[in-house]
């Protein structure tokens, strides 16, 4: 039997898949559109694939769930039996899935509150999570939205890439932050900025970089309690070491999750992508 209040996410979230079963989540997929193949993220394309093409310069874009997908993922909620849904989804200036589901939400029978969390990554995992802990204490779709957005407004993420290239090609950074970037070889650090990705700094090398990137993480967490993840695009020994640098810099560090970044992501970012979300509890 369903609890009363659903939580929907997108595959963007990137939480593991153990957490969306034990919390009930159930995510929407993306699209990446690899030459002429439409494969879902987390279905139908490895982070291995992807990065291999990007490698190979091969044309790589992404695309939003369609307004029927999720239509047909709310009515098999509401059949489960939840008398409403919170459906929670990466920034809507970033991609157009949170347009995708208010559209899809108005032919629901049961009320269903879709939220632009501004967020993308584990800083819209977070978000959710905090959602369902809320559902599955038996609160409402409002006391869910308001958790939701009470983690998202404390969240922050930084992230560092090796190059603005894949940001530039897909629109999700300007130009002339590109050209910026890319200027005397620095190294780029970004960060979400109401719902945008920012260039925040230049750093010369990218160890420098790294580093800048585990300070920015240790100081936003402060004493915690906090949630962390790392996430990285083909570089698993730098997150694991930077993993473990801020374990041992975050003294009320509660959990501590270090992924892989999926398909829809790592296309507009390229290889070697590290990110730092920094969400207290």
């Amino acid at each position: 039997m369903s609890r009363h209040v659903a939580i929907v996410t997108d595959s963007t979230a990137y939480l593991p898949q153990l957490t969306m079963e034990r919390h009930g989540i159930t995510t929407v997929p993306l699209t990446v559109v690899l030459g002429d193949q439409a494969l879902e993220e987390g279905n139908e394309i490895s982070t291995r694939s992807l990065a291999q093409a990007l490698q190979k310069r091969r044309s790589v874009t992404t695309s939003r769930p369609s307004p029927q997908l999720f239509a047909e993922t709310y009515r098999r909620i509401a059949e489960s039996g939840a008398t409403g849904i919170v459906s929670l989804h990466l920034s809507a200036e970033l991609s157009g899935t949170y347009d995708a589901a208010v559209v899809a939400a108005r032919e629901t029978q049961v009320p269903v509150r879709v939220v632009d969390t501004g967020m993308v990554a584990m800083a819209l995992g977070f978000c959710a999570l905090a959602a369902a802990e809320v559902a599955e204490t038996g609160g409402t779709v409002d006391e869910a939205v308001t958790a939701a957005e009470k983690r998202a407004a404390g969240t922050s993420a930084y992230f560092y890439v090796d190059t603005l290239e894949y940001l530039r090609r897909g629109g999700r950074i300007g130009a002339a932050q590109a050209l910026l970037g890319s200027a005397l070889a620095v190294k780029p650090l970004l960060q979400l900025n109401g719902g945008r990705i920012d260039l925040l700094e230049k750093v010369r090398t990218a160890s420098k970089a790294i580093a800048r990137l585990e300070e920015l993480g240790a100081d936003r967490a402060g004493s915690g309690p906090v949630d962390i993840a790392v996430h990285h695009l083909a570089a698993p020994d730098r997150a694991s070491a930077l993993a473990d640098r801020l374990r041992s810099r975050v003294p009320g560090l509660a959990d501590l999750h270090v992924s892989e970044v999926g398909a829809v992501i790592g296309a507009h970012t390229g290889p070697g992508l590290l990110g730092v979300v920094v969400s207290p509890r």
